[in-house]
């Protein structure tokens, strides 16, 4: 299996409508509301790469044996490195590899000390994260909307 990241740019945005439209992974964006549009994704893409512009990092597109399969990776967010993953309830099986590649980059390309995750507190689901090590470090409100704030030290993995 030959797992590429990618720029957001480089995606084909009728993939991108399909992936962030679906019914399964919109349950878990609670910041988004709405059916996103040709016109959303293309300004969402644009901020996303201006974190590349002005960090150094951000997100990436996931390709699969050259097929998308989601976003995420890193991004600032409040100063931090900040781990997201969307893929397509097709590809789910495939978050573990995904997951294990970004750490990597994080911890050893990047020089990472830590990263954090947000999680809306409807996640309930938590159990494999905290096996990879992350520990909770309490609530935070991002738009209103409460999450639940994980962190991982480099010295954990």
């Amino acid at each position: 299996m030959k797992i590429e990241f990618k720029r957001l740019h480089e995606v084909d945005i009728a993939d991108l409508l399909l992936l962030m439209n679906h019914e399964l992974v919109r349950r878990q964006m609670p910041l988004f509301q709405g059916d996103f549009t040709k016109e959303d994704l293309e300004k969402f893409v644009e901020i996303k790469e201006q974190l590349w512009a002005e960090f150094g990092y951000g997100p990436w597109a996931f390709y699969v044996d050259d097929a998308f399969v989601g976003w995420g990776g890193l991004q600032p967010e409040n100063g931090e490195a900040d781990l997201a993953m969307v893929l397509h309830p097709d590809h789910w099986g495939l978050g573990k590899s995904i997951y294990t590649k970004i750490i990597k980059k994080a911890f050893n390309e990047m020089g990472l000390d830590s990263i954090t995750i947000l999680l809306p507190q409807t996640r309930t689901k938590v159990k494999g994260l905290l096996r990879l090590g992350f520990q909770e470090e309490g609530e935070v409100q991002i738009q209103s909307v409460p999450f639940v704030k994980y962190r991982l030290l480099k010295k954990s993995c």
